[in-house]
């Protein structure tokens, strides 16, 4: 009976996790809103009701699990110390209570606003994506990229079906309104889906007696529904166009049946495991999903590469969205500096050489590599990004509202901009404490250590190791538009403090007498580079050497912006002389040497 109950009810979960995803994404980017207010009350409702049946939902398929996996009845599981190991003791179960807490954060988050749905719909994601992390894929031959594909895919889909359900939940008028938006996004995330349904397949099915499994054979039943899927949005984009919206609608509920058997196959497929691998296990392969790679050297370190396919879909993501904003400027007869799209391709190859690439690979074997995954991320990437000016480009593409009334995704990220939240983290003080002073409380803690150890804490670093360049950079240097000005005699007094402080934390690293990594090098037992002291102390050298170098281009950028902007005022100064002179009157700056000249005069008279 609980062999029966164990997917039902997972597939169940899901589909609360997926439709509730749904609502919220009817409310954020669907629905009409009222200068950023969201209007439909009964859809707030209906949202709300559908998460608070999303947590009972997650809950009693904790019980059931549970008792699955002791193999005792269900009763069994009705025992506080046994759910309480369960959800502290176990990955899986651990993931079950981030899952948990994060459905509980959003129910606290009032949905009146569209900006308040945006976070809402942000922690759903985290809370609906967190369980994959322990997936079949965790245990893969290409653990980055099957775990990657896979959250890529849950989101996809959440966009996709929850979207579409969604949809239906809005009034005629606004259906009609919303259609058209849809159908983007479901565009984007069928795309999605097809490409790491791919990705997650190959990942577990690279033979012929693979794909007649069990496994496969669910797996081919999958492919099939997403198939069928796929062509009902190619009719739906195709009646659109045509503004034929009543044949769309008549197509929805036969579509919808069709995406909640799927999220049940895909339940389904989630608990059979997988064929197995002739996987020769290792130390470094069990700790963290990839093969030992042989001792770094310069052409292995820059040839490797093994996908992160969490960072990869981002990173694809990032550029499509940019490629997108650059065609649209373009059909409008708009021209977009080459440089900035240089220096943003730049950043993200950077990026991705330091996730995927050789150096992301070894990064997990070497605390030296870390760190000099850990420059690049914070110190290296951030610039190309920062220069690419994405926010700038975002303000010119993005859409505006449908009506005079609606605010629209561009009205809306403009408040998100001008927001306290916004100016208080691009206070230069606050950027400098997220980007350095954040390194003493990640290294020289057990954070460090803890985090290594697992795909979504190495994942945590890596976004925060680039989103605290990218802000800091930003700050200093960027060319977008940010709430607050800041003088550049500030912005120089912020690089010194900045370089001091990363001086002063490499030279700590260099001269720690103990490892900073909780045990997390040992467990691998590379045999490259066995002194982990002297490793770890080569990489604070690297840390302080290449930290410094970005921030001294980042001085130099401050200098050069300083004297241009200097040299613009000047000009405006001597454009309002001349309009003064040429209208027979005085401008501001005779007028002050004139009243300096009086001052002399009184003076000199006493």
């Amino acid at each position: 009976m609980i062999e029966i109950l164990s997917p039902l009810a997972k597939g169940l979960m899901q589909l609360t996790g997926v439709l509730s995803i749904g609502l919220l994404i009817a409310i954020a980017f669907l629905d009409l809103d009222l200068k950023g207010k969201v209007l439909n009350s009964s859809l707030i409702k209906k949202t709300r009701t559908l998460i608070y049946i999303w947590l009972a939902v997650t809950f009693i398929y904790i019980l059931i699990q549970i008792a699955y996996l002791l193999e005792q009845p269900l009763s069994a599981s009705f025992d506080l110390t046994v759910i309480r190991s369960y959800l502290t003791q176990t990955s899986i179960g651990k993931s079950y209570l981030v899952q948990m807490i994060g459905i509980a954060i959003v129910l606290l988050i009032p949905l009146k606003k569209v900006i308040s749905t945006y976070v809402a719909l942000l922690i759903s994601l985290v809370a609906i994506t967190a369980p994959v992390f322990q997936s079949h894929g965790s245990t893969s031959g290409y653990h980055g990229l099957a775990i990657g594909a896979l959250v890529v895919h849950v989101i996809a889909l959440s966009f996709w079906v929850g979207g579409l359900f969604g949809l239906t939940q809005l009034s005629k008028p606004n259906k009609l309104i919303a259609l058209p938006r849809f159908s983007e996004i479901a565009l984007w995330s069928a795309i999605a889906v097809v490409l790491t349904g791919a990705a997650t397949a190959w990942t577990r099915l690279d033979s012929i007696q693979a794909w007649q499994s069990k496994y496969g054979a669910v797996t081919l039943l999958k492919i099939f529904l997403a198939i069928t899927l796929i062509g009902f949005g190619a009719l739906h984009r195709r009646w659109i166009i045509k503004s034929d919206y009543p044949s769309v609608f008549r197509l929805v509920t036969a579509e919808i049946l069709i995406m909640i058997s799927t999220i049940f196959v895909g339940s389904w497929l989630s608990t059979i495991n997988p064929p197995e691998r002739e996987i020769i296990s290792s130390p470094g392969l069990l700790v963290t999903g990839i093969e030992m790679p042989e001792p770094p050297t310069f052409s292995r370190v820059l040839l490797a590469y093994d996908a992160d396919g969490l960072m990869l879909g981002l990173l694809i993501f990032a550029v499509a969205i940019y490629i997108k904003g650059v065609i649209i400027l373009s059909r409008r007869g708009d021209k977009w500096p080459v440089g900035r799209t240089i220096a943003f391709a730049l950043g993200i190859s950077a990026i991705d050489f330091a996730t995927s690439g050789g150096l992301g690979v070894y990064s997990r074997f070497a605390f030296s590599n870390h760190m000099l995954s850990h420059m690049v991320l914070g110190m290296i990437a951030p610039i190309g990004i920062v220069l690419g000016a994405p926010i700038t480009l975002a303000l010119r593409t993005l859409p505006i509202g449908r009506n005079e009334q609606e605010r629209g995704i561009r009205g809306s990220f403009i408040a998100l901009l001008h927001s306290k939240v916004s100016k208080i983290c691009t206070h230069p003080v606050v950027a400098l404490a997220i980007f350095n002073g954040s390194l003493f409380g990640l290294y020289f803690t057990p954070l460090f250590g803890n985090l290594m150890q697992g795909h979504s804490g190495h994942f945590f670093m890596t976004i925060h190791f680039l989103l605290s360049g990218i802000l800091f950079f930003q700050v200093l240097i960027g060319v977008d538009p940010m709430p607050r000005k800041v003088p550049h005699i500030v912005k120089v007094i912020i690089i010194f403090a900045a370089m001091s402080i990363h001086a002063f934390f490499s030279i700590s690293v260099m001269s720690a007498s103990t490892l900073l990594d909780n045990g997390y090098f040992a467990l691998l037992e590379r045999p490259w580079a066995t002194d982990l002291l002297a490793d770890q102390r080569a990489g604070g050298a690297i840390g302080w050497a290449m930290g410094e170098i970005p921030i001294l281009l980042a001085l130099l950028a401050t200098f050069i912006q300083w004297t241009r902007q200097d040299k613009k005022e000047a000009a405006r100064i001597d454009r309002a002389a001349d309009r003064a002179a040429a209208m027979g009157e005085k401008d501001d700056l005779a007028l002050y040497n004139q009243y300096l000249a009086e001052l002399n005069r009184r003076d000199n008279s006493q």
